[in-house]
């Protein structure tokens, strides 16, 4: 009888380290992480986010193992996100699975960050080859998949829409814990009043920068919040970017003629967008595939299962190939584990 084969995950490519194990069946046993949670009206810095990883990840490991009732000799192969990300934070997850790999002479696998949120999204929702919104801090595409690569039919040009929301919540001094983005769709449940705002569908690309510029000056301009409440303008936000994101996905569906939209990445868990989402796909007889924060938000089990995929068709990384960027696009992945 074969042994039993497992993936320990690390995902670290921005504020959140998490440590997920996925057997070979797709069950995943494990998925504990911390966020790196900063003040009111600031960011998180490279440095203080990889200093946050280092400190936590150890632990994490230790708990994933834990939970999974399995120890490090279990595991058949170490997967990381090898990127898109912030450089800093994403060396200690490249460090951590090369040192283990190391260790306990077990293959390495350097993950796609993106491809993780979708292959997560596809094993949880059971959806088979549905259109694809990818939103988050540091990305915002539409997706669809077709002949062993993930294409890109629509993405920012500028900044991503959980950078939007993130910034527009520390101009009106919004916390950051759990997260600004969960906060301001709080606040946008008390707002009635739309206060219309640019909208910037550049074909099947989104713009956000210009509309985060007009609503930072409507902000200045009445600091008192008389004539605009943060509720209101947080209301008026997620409409706004929300139906850009719902009508460049509407497109995509219609080209590739698809009847599944898979929503993923942190933004994916807004149940307003999710809300925003089924209705055009009430009204196009589709489904909406969505999740909520376990596996929307950056999370180690998306890396496992993903690397996992790879490892099972033979593909493994190099010692000297486990680099990490930055800059790392979802459709330069072979996505040698379908074929369909």
């Amino acid at each position: 009888m074969a042994n039993p084969v497992y993936a320990l995950g690390i995902e670290g490519s921005a504020n959140k380290i998490g440590v997920g194990i996925v057997s070979a069946d797709g069950e995943i046993l494990s998925n504990p992480r911390f966020t790196h949670i900063t003040p009111p009206g600031t960011g998180f810095l490279p440095k203080e986010t990889a200093a946050h990883h280092r400190e936590k990840i150890l632990g994490l490991v230790e708990k994933a193992l834990e939970e999974a009732k399995l120890t490090l000799d279990d595991i058949s192969c170490f997967c990381y996100t090898k990127g898109p990300g912030m450089g800093s934070p994403l060396s200690v997850g490249a460090l951590v699975s090369r040192t283990l790999s190391q260790l306990y002479n077990k293959p390495l696998i350097g993950v796609n960050h993106c491809v993780g949120h979708i292959e997560m999204g596809r094993l949880v929702t059971k959806a088979s080859n549905p259109t694809i919104l990818y939103v988050s801090g540091g990305n915002t595409q539409v997706i669809a998949y077709s002949q062993r690569r993930y294409r890109i039919f629509g993405e920012t040009i500028d900044i991503a829409v959980g950078n939007c929301l993130d910034r527009f919540a520390r101009i009106i001094q919004l916390s950051n814990d759990p997260s600004p983005g969960y906060n301001i769709e709080q606040l946008a449940k008390e707002g009635s009043n739309f206060i219309e705002l640019p909208y910037g569908v550049k074909g099947m690309d989104v713009s956000f920068s210009g509309i985060l510029t007009y609503i930072e000056d409507l902000v200045k301009s009445d600091p008192e919040h008389k004539k605009y409440s943060k509720a209101d303008l947080c209301y008026s936000l997620q409409e706004t970017l929300f139906a850009m994101l719902i009508e460049t996905t509407e497109r995509a569906m219609a080209h590739c003629n698809s009847s599944e939209v898979l929503i993923v990445g942190g933004v994916g868990c807004n149940l307003k967008l999710q809300e925003k989402m089924a209705q055009m796909l009430e009204q196009r007889d589709g489904a909406l595939c969505a999740m909520d924060d376990r596996y929307c938000i950056d999370n180690g089990a998306m890396i496992a299962y993903a690397g996992l995929l790879e490892f099972l068709k033979g593909q493994t990384t190099a010692l000297k190939d486990s680099t990490y960027s930055q800059r790392f696009r979802t459709d330069e992945v072979y996505v040698v584990w379908r074929d369909d």
